[in-house]
């Protein structure tokens, strides 16, 4: 009942369509006549034969027609139609219309859109569930971890489990063939969200940059280096297309890049950015054993878990050392350096060092597996499975 479109987007699956159903049950408990919500889902055979706005606009305008009290409009997948948004605020500027919008397409929060509904909406960004969500997934379904360790803690076993299988509710839900899941729901995504609305035409070739995108998660990449690699590997392709390529992983949010920042300079560096996956189960089903880096996939998680908490990252450069990740939030900074583990004082001062380098007194953590404590220096250690538990739960 606030007077503004609210829009909601993510990866597939990740939940959307469910957090509809529980905003219409929400009406309903609270005296919303149920004649009065219309819910168009564009994906099913009912309503996916509507591809263009004025096809929209026979259905919707025919049942506010019909419905003289207020009225609740929910649009699913709505990036299956063309020029969505003049009917959007077509809707949106008649009496008594309450406006929900959920698509798989970060094009729903372009800036050419935010231009278009300035001021008029608000958006609400789904990712796959945390590690707490996870845990209170699984034990609402009453499973148990995929994996049982012996030597790990129950935690730990499934946080092993959300490693290698991720944070989506159908692969959670799913209880064996989780890797065929994902594997199934990746190419479906790069098939119907990717290849087919753009029309790429060499199915081949965009394949393989995304698999190098995927076994360089968490490297510096830019599109000459993709470039680069292709050349080496005799395969003619223009930076433009890359480039390309790139934002359209990152619509259909598979991808998700982050910029680097000079710390000392104060501001961002182009040329070469990282990149992460939506969602870590798909790291593991894309891509054969020997290629995975375990300190990558929990980097990715760690990323995953600052977006989920409203934190604008960044890489930070200073002294020509890296640090992970530089975060900002409610006008607070903190800074983060991932792990796998702190096996010796070698890899101890190679973590803690870059982070030594920043002279200010925001707070600084390095982010471990290891159960020891080593914190040092005003930098604090901690275990990653107590950072995705507590630190922006407590």
């Amino acid at each position: 009942d606030v007077d503004l479109i609210k829009i909601i987007t993510g990866i597939r699956r990740c939940g959307k369509s469910y957090f509809f159903k529980l905003i219409i049950n929400f009406l309903i408990e609270n005296g919303v006549n149920e004649d009065n919500i219309l819910l168009i889902d564009l994906e099913l055979p009912k309503f996916n034969h509507i591809k263009t706005r004025e096809q929209l606009d026979e259905i919707v305008l025919e049942f506010l027609e019909e419905h003289h009290d207020k009225t609740y409009l929910f649009f699913d997948e709505i990036q299956n139609v063309s020029q969505w948004e003049i009917s959007i605020n077509g809707y949106f500027k008649l009496s008594n219309v309450d406006i929900y919008i959920a698509g798989s397409n970060s094009k729903l929060l372009s800036k050419e859109l935010a231009t278009f509904l300035t001021g008029r909406y608000i958006s609400i960004e789904m990712y796959p569930f945390s590690f707490n969500e996870f845990i209170d997934f699984k034990e609402e379904l009453n499973q148990k971890a995929f994996f049982e360790n012996e030597f790990n803690t129950d935690i730990e076993n499934y946080f092993e489990e959300y490693i290698s299988y991720g944070g989506l509710p159908v692969t959670i839900d799913t209880k064996n063939h989780k890797e065929i899941t994902l594997k199934d729901l990746y190419s479906s995504i790069l098939l119907h969200d990717i290849v087919e609305r753009y029309e790429i035409r060499n199915i081949g070739l965009f394949s393989r940059i995304t698999k190098f995108i995927l076994e360089n998660i968490g490297n510096l990449i830019s599109a000459h280096s993709i470039y680069t690699y292709l050349k080496h590997e005799k395969i003619n392709i223009t930076k433009s297309t890359i480039y390309n390529y790139l934002e359209y992983l990152q619509n259909a949010y598979i991808l998700s890049k982050i910029t680097r920042e000079d710390l000392i300079g104060k501001k961002e560096i182009n040329g070469s950015e990282k990149f992460y996956i939506m969602d870590q189960g798909f790291y593991k089903s894309q891509l054969e054993e020997k290629q995975l880096n375990i300190g990558r996939i929990l980097e990715n998680i760690i990323y995953l878990e600052l977006l989920r908490n409203d934190c604008k990252v960044t890489v930070g450069t200073i002294n020509n050392y890296e640090i992970d990740f530089v975060c900002k939030k409610d006008n607070k900074k903190f800074y983060i350096q991932v792990a796998y583990h702190l096996y010796d004082e070698k890899t101890i001062d190679r973590e803690f060092r870059p982070l030594k380098q920043v002279d200010d007194n925001y707070p600084k953590y390095v982010l471990t597996m290891d159960r020891q404590d080593y914190s040092r220096d005003g930098i604090v250690h901690m275990n990653i499975i107590k950072f995705l538990r507590e630190f922006f739960y407590e």
